[in-house]
């Protein structure tokens, strides 16, 4: 009796979530070098936010930049990152992308504040009249930040218990993702330390990084999502 043996079919990681995939880490990085450098971190007022643009206006600028590449590469990043994990854990995946990804297309209108520093500081308003537009921002920038805080931290969590659920990575490396933006709001909120807010988001590069590694050898992460 002869037994044929079909020859396995492979497939290849698709291009689009392979270039997404190589740039996983580089969001969450660029906003870590962002918290970092950010002139007006522990700034109390608006006029304090004009005081240290002014006196940084290249850190300002860098701000800008940083953020523009955050806003270009963390929603694309967690769409990679739940082809993952949303066949192990697809509740925990699904409100994980909720509320990441509004969270982080919030940073888009967030970012139209320090647009706003910018362009007041460099039109050589006074502190008084710089401060005064800031003041008078539209109040959906407030809802945005809402929106962001409460979608990117409690998003990211919930897709770090995804990814441990999913046991493609470590785990050590799944909970680094889940603490990531807890740090992040305790550095902000309790702390007032740039340093640690860096560390926040640098461990929630580093988890990506690891997925990237895993989403790039693994060919069946485009065959379960269909792409």
């Amino acid at each position: 009796m002869t037994v044929t043996v079909a020859a396995a079919r492979t497939r290849s990681v698709p291009l689009a979530v392979r270039a997404v995939a190589v740039l996983l880490p580089v969001g969450p990085l660029a906003i870590a070098v962002l918290r970092l450098v950010l002139p007006y971190y522990t700034a109390p007022d608006s006029a304090d936010v004009v005081r240290a643009a002014n006196a940084h206006p290249g850190r300002e600028s860098a701000v800008i930049w940083l953020g523009y590449v955050g806003v270009l590469l963390l929603v694309p990043g967690v769409m990679v990152v739940a082809r993952l994990c949303r066949d192990a854990a697809p509740r925990l995946t699904t409100w994980a992308l909720a509320l990441a990804v509004p969270g982080y297309v919030s940073m888009g209108v967030m970012l139209g504040y320090d647009h706003l520093v910018w362009s007041a500081t460099h039109a050589q308003l006074s502190v008084s009249d710089a401060a005064a537009v800031l003041d008078a921002a539209h109040p959906s920038l407030e809802v945005s930040m809402g929106v962001f805080v409460v979608g990117h931290v409690v998003g990211t969590v919930l897709l770090g218990l995804a990814l441990l659920r999913s046991g493609r990575i470590p785990p050590w490396v799944a909970w680094a993702v889940t603490i990531s933006q807890p740090i992040h709001f305790i550095a902000t909120v309790v702390l007032g330390s740039p340093q640690v807010d860096f560390v926040g988001w640098s461990l929630t590069a580093l988890g990506l990084a690891f997925v990237a590694r895993v989403v790039l050898g693994d060919g069946a992460v485009g065959r379960r999502t269909g792409a």
